[in-house]
């Protein structure tokens, strides 16, 4: 299930060149599973959105500045129910992906999400996230625009929403960029995705002062599946068709259905009081450790 071969790729995925692993650093599952993870052929959000939800209606603007191209809101049906879908957008070629900043999103896509999630509440409807993202984009105009003010606004608003809501990691979820949109009931990962709150190439030039410690850095992490499963850190792990997501599409698309299908039909089954304080309970208590 590893590609013995670097991914064609630098750490923001802006360019395709090649990422080799340096002699002194031997490649490791944990940074195998990263590489497949930012596999450029795996279903992005706007593949799995698009394949699953019909009769979509987008939303743009976040009624304050700008409508952010990185992110993406819509009225939608699963399975003929209405919903609410969003999720960031990397684009395919390279001038989409110029457009959509590779899919990190500016601090009006955080707040053009927060306003769909609002009216999703009004008119009861569930809510679905997808996320993909290295972390929000880190540009002086997102900085100048309250970046972190919009990201911690919506991990407030998303901890008491009304409403049912999912959050997929499809990919690579980074840091509180990916947590904006992943305060939720259920918070499922595929199989080969991973979720950190930095990348390991950035924890590596930290801890180690060296980016090519990078294999290194992805084990300490605990990035994988089944260690943010063992965690607490996601509600349940989508499988993927061997090899991962990218070598049968199809196939990884209809697994995922099952389970938001699954997860959806639970979480109906809750009265409103029940299930927001499950959900806040669920997030004070992620992570605990105790010393001696």
């Amino acid at each position: 299930m590893v590609n013995p071969q670097p991914l064609q790729y630098n750490q923001a995925g802006m360019a395709e060149h090649e990422m080799h692993q340096s002699p002194q650093e031997p490649a490791s599952p944990a940074w195998a599973n990263v590489e497949l993870a930012r596999h450029p052929q795996r279903p992005d959000p706007m593949d799995l959105i698009e394949s699953i939800f019909t009769d979509r209606s987008e939303i743009h603007g976040d009624r304050a500045y700008a409508d952010d191209p990185a992110m993406y809101c819509a009225l939608a049906r699963f399975d003929g129910e209405e919903v609410m879908v969003i999720g960031n957008v990397k684009g395919r070629t390279t001038k989409e992906k110029v457009h959509h900043r590779f899919g990190m999103p500016d601090p009006d896509g955080y707040r053009k999400a927060l306003r769909a999630m609002k009216l999703a509440e009004k008119f009861s409807r569930p809510v679905f996230t997808f996320i993909d993202l290295m972390g929000a984009y880190p540009g002086m105009g997102a900085e100048e625009r309250g970046q972190a003010e919009a990201i911690a606004r919506n991990l407030r608003e998303m901890s008491r929403l009304r409403i049912p809501t999912v959050a997929t990691i499809t990919g690579e979820g980074g840091s509180g960029g990916a947590l904006a949109l992943a305060v939720a009931d259920r918070v499922l990962i595929m199989e080969k995705a991973i979720y950190s709150v930095i990348s390991p190439e950035s924890c590596a030039a930290i801890m180690w002062r060296d980016a090519s410690k990078r294999a290194q850095a992805a084990a300490a992490l605990k990035a994988t599946a089944p260690d943010l499963k063992h965690f607490g850190c996601v509600d349940d792990i989508v499988p993927e068709p061997s090899g991962g997501a990218h070598e049968n599409a199809g196939e990884a698309t209809e697994m995922l259905r099952e389970k938001l299908r699954w997860h959806l039909s639970e979480l109906k089954a809750l009265s409103t009081e029940e299930m927001v304080k499950l959900r806040y309970e669920k997030f004070r208590n992620i992570a605990q450790f105790y010393t001696a």
